[in-house]
């Protein structure tokens, strides 16, 4: 096999690792009311099942990234893709909530071992700077394709098995992944004289943990003050202890030159705000599209996959014009188009702005939104990866990896988290129960839904009509939320990209 045949297989290798990475972050979307239900999982459970992988991820990233610029990013995701196997298998066999939880948990130590590898890879593999573009701009198309794809997956699976499929099908990938990464991956330059700080790894995740807790208690209806200053306590101590340590560092996880360049920082903002939106829009319309409106898992999904149709081509043509054009026009552009795209997806969505007297009579309506949004999102986040890894030196290839990578999760992270959290506390302020109701029904649209099962037939239907035009309330909000963040993040990112490129920034040298 010549070398540009072998450059182009091995981006379909990494880019399969990345997949699975992606897949994992949504799958549970369309597949969370059927996995609540057979777990007992309970409203709070259920926002941890779905975190616990972001969040493990995104305190580990930093540390994984730099630990394959010194042992070697070939070993760095063969060693996740085995670990991230052995993880799938582990959550597919779960049998309680708090299992799946840790499960997913062991699941994001391998990915976050894999991921900084995938783009690194690809970064030391494409020396000419337009294929390298190009394959960044396929290998970010991947990132969010499968995110996108997650739920669809999720519905197929669950309409012929058990919900722990949508783990164990990543197994037999797996094999085959790691197979052909041995075969076509370069072979690794040792620098282990470079340790791994794993304390400044669990610092990064006290902050992230506290961070999350505390933006989950701030949005209940009955929050707790001491908790949500507690747990900002912990996170503030979290992320000025780590900073402390990086500052100290010879050969630091994070080094802050690289976030004083503009180019870099304007794509750390732009993927985290796409994912953001991403996984806010995925979460809130699959449950809609299942709690409120009725459809299967797989019908839900196949909506939700309109998203992933808008952005393979963008992502595409991002890849391919972000060398010439750089990622002023394609950031901007694309944020604002994802924020269009959203507005769209609520605007033609039944019954969710009854003051227009809008009520298209099929959800297809939603497609036309969802593919505008996808659209947007494919070219702001392949415009984002380019600009951070063509602005970063080489030897620090798998530091800006991560710290793209940890962005996106970020982004994940706070989108699950705080529009998760703010649609649960929006269905409880405004849910009006017809009396006699159970008041557990005033904690989620399923309660009510599980409630409303054992009551009359006239009580019965008068819950469901309350519940659901609750959720609608918190569902209209929080997609205005989502395109107010993409908007101001266009605005954000403009300012910063108005500042020239430099060819490097100056971060502390590598012995």
């Amino acid at each position: 096999m010549n070398g540009s045949a072998r450059r182009w297989w091995l981006l379909g290798t990494v880019s399969v690792g990345l997949l699975l990475i992606t897949l994992d972050m949504s799958v549970l979307y369309t597949a969370l009311p059927t996995l609540t239900e057979d777990l007992g999982a309970d409203a709070s459970q259920k926002l941890w099942i779905i975190n616990a992988y972001p969040l493990v991820m995104a305190g580990l990233l930093l540390g994984a990234g730099t630990l394959g610029d010194h042992v070697g990013h070939k070993r760095m995701f063969l060693v996740g893709l085995s670990l991230f196997g052995a993880a799938s298998a582990a959550a597919a066999l779960a049998s309680s909530p708090g299992m799946l939880i840790g499960a997913r948990a062991f699941l994001a130590v391998g990915a976050a071992a894999m991921m900084p590898a995938t783009l690194s890879l690809i970064r030391v593999t494409f020396d000419d700077e337009r294929e390298r573009s190009i394959a960044i701009g396929l290998w970010g198309s991947v990132s969010v394709i499968g995110t996108a794809l997650g739920p669809i997956l999720g519905g197929l699976l669950l309409r012929y098995f058990w919900w722990g499929s949508v783990f164990l099908i990543n197994v037999p990938v797996v094999v085959l992944a790691l197979a052909a990464g041995a075969v076509l991956a370069p072979r690794d330059s040792e620098r282990s004289d470079k340790p791994w700080d794993l304390l400044a790894s669990l610092l990064v995740m006290a902050g992230l943990v506290g961070l999350v807790h505390a933006v989950k208690e701030a949005v209940k209806p009955a929050s707790q003050p001491l908790h949500i200053v507690l747990a900002l306590l912990v996170s503030a101590a979290g992320f000025t202890l780590f900073v402390l340590r990086q500052r100290r560092q010879s050969h630091p996880l994070l080094d802050f030159a690289l976030l004083r360049h503009p180019h870099i920082l304007s794509g750390v903002a732009a993927a985290a705000m796409a994912m953001f939106a991403t996984a806010g829009i995925q979460l809130i319309l699959a449950q809609r599209l299942q709690l409120v409106v009725g459809l299967t898992p797989l019908h839900a999904g196949l909506l939700i996959a309109a998203f992933a149709v808008g952005c393979l081509p963008a992502g595409v043509v991002a890849g391919s014009l972000a060398w010439s054009t750089g990622p002023r026009p394609l950031i901007v552009a694309g944020l604002l188009s994802s924020a269009a795209g959203v507005l769209l997806t609520l605007l033609f969505t039944p019954g969710a702005l009854p003051l227009l007297h809008i009520r298209p009579d099929s959800q297809l309506w939603v497609v036309p939104g969802l593919i505008v949004a996808g659209a947007g999102t494919g070219l702001a986040m392949t415009a984002a990866s380019a600009a951070i890894m063509a602005n970063a030196p080489a030897h620090r290839a798998g530091m800006a990896a991560s710290v793209e990578e940890v962005s996106y999760e970020l982004g994940s992270l706070s989108g699950v988290a705080v529009l998760g959290s703010a649609l649960t506390s929006l269905y409880t302020v405004t849910v009006r129960l017809p009396k006699g109701t159970p008041s557990t029904a005033e904690d989620s649209l399923e309660q009510a839904l599980a409630e409303a099962e054992g009551l009359p037939a006239d009580r019965a239907e008068a819950l469901v009509d309350a519940a659901r035009s609750a959720f609608d309330n918190g569902y209209v909000v929080t997609l205005l939320l989502i395109a107010g963040v993409l908007t101001a993040g266009a605005a954000v990112t403009a300012r910063l990209l108005d500042h020239p490129a430099t060819t490097e920034p100056e971060t502390k040298p590598v012995a």
